[in-house]
């Protein structure tokens, strides 16, 4: 990948970096021509052509990847109501911590295979990745229809559906980076609201089809939308896009000099912990309506619905303060306050770069921190659900409330020192 897409293909709706960091950038980037001679550019061979920001192939790009994330990220948002409903009704014999086991496998390979996809992406195989991802996400929601034991589902909604969506996840979002430079914060943004579009999408149809028709045809009929997003797709991805057929030397996976760097190691402890407890509300939440504050089953899955609505607000909200406080702090502040949390997904490929050495090694480096933290969205949930209490019918979710705030106060507290200590090494200011 060209230094161009490894600095800005993770940084979702961030935007334009403030001023400090755009000195801290080009220092670095003098620092690496110095090293390495005037003619080894941090960059890859043969180069893309400038992004044009703008146009009807650019935009689709923008139209399919929003169709991606709606499939993706959509249907990983939403497993709050799976949880609900196989707790009580499909999977009444599995504990919680199990049942969660199945969304954070799916999540957990959703961002795993997705740092493994970026060297594919590199070598020429997007449209292999989107017809193959594709096909294992719309599988495995249709498998999902017919199964009836725990170990069914699994396979479908965590394995399947998790492999098809971590063969999505990066692709998608880098082919908007190549098409975009100037415009890409707000390119990046139109393809991240697909996550609350999604998410909301499929709650509501969970909610009023296994009503009305029972699990399997409301299963079948979010199948037929996501089949009909995936397809649609194909063409607006594809279009204009016969350059990357011709493959290009692809990162490294692994940089053993970073295993050196404090800064490498401060932020991905702060990744991990911020990761452990995350996620944990949005499997939970209509859970503990339910069988806590005693709602319906529709306003406690409605409640998921709300967040799922108040993040993509909060995302926006996160984009336009790093604009001016700097990634690093609002990434703090995002960890302290629920309505942004979902700065805490695209904010830290942002603050990433900030701390990064050499920038020819931004992707690798950041391939490597996220392969550990996704470690975090797999058992997060899972411990959280095996520490929901139940005792003469009623149950205590104290255990899931302490575990994800004190995971996301640690995960602040390393937020704080990766903070000072990235000014101290680069004494760039304190707003980066």
């Amino acid at each position: 990948m060209s230094l161009d897409f490894k600095e800005k293909a993770f940084e979702g709706i961030t935007a334009e970096k403030p001023p400090s960091t755009r000195r801290l950038s080009t220092r670095l980037s003098h620092n690496v021509k110095a090293a390495t001679g005037p003619t080894i550019e941090p960059a890859l061979e043969p180069k893309l052509p400038t992004p044009p920001d703008g146009g009807l192939h650019a935009w689709l790009k923008v139209v399919g990847g929003f169709l991606i994330y709606i499939n993706i990220w959509g249907f990983t948002l939403t497993f709050g109501a799976f949880q609900t409903y196989y707790k009580h009704d499909f999977l009444s014999d599995s504990n919680a911590s199990a049942i969660s086991w199945i969304g954070t496998v799916q999540a957990w390979l959703l961002i795993s295979v997705g740092v493994l996809t970026g060297p594919l992406f590199d070598l020429g195989y997007f449209r292999s990745m989107l017809y193959l991802g594709n096909f294992l996400v719309v599988f495995g929601i249709m498998m999902l229809s017919l199964c009836k034991e725990y170990w069914q589902v699994f396979l479908a909604q965590g394995v399947c559906m998790g492999l098809g969506a971590g063969l999505l996840y990066i692709p998608s979002l880098a082919l908007v980076g190549i098409w975009f430079q100037r415009k890409r914060a707000l390119a990046m943004g139109f393809v991240m609201s697909g996550i609350a579009v999604g998410g909301i999408i499929y709650i509501l149809m969970f909610d009023r089809l296994t009503k009305s028709t029972g699990f399997p045809w409301a299963i079948r009929a979010m199948g037929f939308i996501a089949l009909f997003a995936a397809l649609l797709s194909f063409p607006a991805l594809l279009s204009g896009s016969s350059i990357l057929a011709r493959p290009r030397k692809a990162r490294r996976l692994f940089d053993k000099t970073a295993l050196k760097d404090k800064l490498f190691i401060i932020f991905t402890f702060s990744t991990f912990f911020t990761f452990l407890g995350y996620i944990v509300p949005y499997f939970y939440i209509p859970s503990y309506a339910q069988d806590k504050l005693g709602t319906s089953g529709s306003t406690a899955l409605y409640s998921l619905v709300v967040s799922v609505a108040g993040s993509f607000f909060g995302r926006l909200g996160s984009g336009v303060l790093a604009h001016y406080l700097g990634s690093t702090v609002t990434w703090i502040l995002c960890s302290l306050a629920r309505f942004f949390s979902a700065g805490l997904v695209t904010l830290p490929s942002a603050a990433f770069a900030n701390i990064c050495p050499d920038l020819s090694l931004l992707g690798t480096r950041l391939g490597m921190s996220w392969g550990v933290s996704s470690i975090a969205s797999l058992i997060g949930a899972p411990i959280a659900g095996a520490l929901i209490k139940t005792k003469n019918g009623h149950t205590d979710f104290i255990g899931v409330q302490v575990w994800s705030g004190t995971c996301l106060l640690l995960g602040t507290c390393w937020l704080f020192v990766l903070w000072v200590s990235t000014v101290r090494v680069q004494k760039s200011g304190w707003w980066i």
